[in-house]
């Protein structure tokens, strides 16, 4: 019972967020990618791409009001010199530019401002001009967690609210594809549940187990995958040990699966809040990363969410061209 409590002090004194700082360090050795910067019309939404770029991750383009983006620049105190400034009405011709700016090749990441999550992704999702692939559009929650040893993969707990077990199948190739695109080699992926047996009294061991079956055949590639695990076995190599389980994943896990939105929520705003983890994230699935970040994030996950989104994008562009 006392390790939530020792992460907690220890991410109160300033130790163990090193994660970031290694993956921010990583994506400023590339070039900063393009990024079209849908409707940044208050402070948090400004700052955090002008830090990114000040830090050389990415190159904003800001996309929305001119007016307005002018405005708060000058009230925050911020200099957007040497921007370019793309004049839109709202924020939906907002989501709308950026997208186009992508689809026509001058950027490389799509970043969110401040509109809703919705108004961005409906735009990305739009099946004449959005940035649909063959795969669902998902979240991953990049956590650093000071009490764990790697950077801790979440997903979806932002996007796709129940999942079922072909939504879930490209969650989890999204999650291993952006833990091999940034380097850090094939994942253990961990498929929680509430327990680690099979049962069909909980649905979600049965599509946890189905899930294992379908990387047995190839459906999924890329990473080891076990469940159900419940979250203790897929952490804890103890708890894993005591309970008799057998597994590379079990205790060791990179990714966690979450049976639905709401358990992924809960358990990163519980890592969050409770552990003194930070956590960052981005929209995976469509053409281009997405960044997606809120406004309680500090600097640092703002960075990390723009480094993580950048690695990736020049991760893809070796493999393919954008629009491809």
């Amino acid at each position: 019972m006392s390790q939530p409590s020792q992460a907690v002090a220890s991410a109160r004194s300033g130790h163990a967020h090193d994660k970031y700082e290694r993956l921010i360090a990583k994506a400023r050795e590339f070039a900063p990618v393009m990024t079209a910067v849908a409707h940044p019309c208050d402070e948090s939404s400004l700052r955090g791409a002008l830090d990114a770029a000040a830090q050389g991750l990415i190159k904003p383009i800001l996309v929305g009001p001119t007016a307005r983006i002018i405005a708060t620049a000058k009230a925050a105190g911020l200099d957007i010199a040497g921007f370019e400034i793309v004049d839109t009405p709202h924020s939906v011709a907002s989501a709308a530019k950026a997208v186009e700016l992508v689809r026509s090749g001058k950027a490389a990441l799509l970043m969110k401002g401040s509109l809703h999550s919705d108004e961005l992704l409906a735009e990305v999702t739009n099946k004449e001009t959005g940035l649909r692939t063959g795969r669902r559009i998902s979240h991953v929650f990049i956590m650093d967690v000071p009490s764990y040893a790697e950077p801790l993969f979440i997903t979806d707990a932002a996007v796709n609210i129940f999942p079922d077990l072909e939504a879930k199948r490209d969650i989890i190739q999204n999650a291993i594809d952006l833990h091999v695109g940034l380097g850090l080699g094939a994942p253990r992926v961990a498929i929680l549940s509430a327990v680690e047996t099979v049962t069909t009294k909980i649905p979600s061991t049965i599509e946890a187990a189905a899930l294992c079956k379908m990387a047995d055949r190839g459906q999924i590639t890329g990473g080891l995958l076990d469940g159900p695990l419940a979250l203790d076995n897929a952490i804890s190599p103890e708890a894993a040990s005591i309970k008799g389980i057998v597994s590379p994943v079990a205790g060791r896990a990179q990714i966690l699966v979450v049976p639905d939105l709401e358990a992924g929520n809960m358990l990163a705003k519980n890592l969050t809040f409770l552990s003194g983890a930070d956590a960052a994230g981005i929209v995976l699935g469509a053409r281009v990363p997405i960044i997606l970040t809120s406004r309680a994030d500090n600097v640092r996950t703002r960075l990390a969410s723009c480094a993580v989104a950048g690695l990736y994008a020049h991760a893809l562009l070796q493999a393919k061209p954008i629009g491809a």
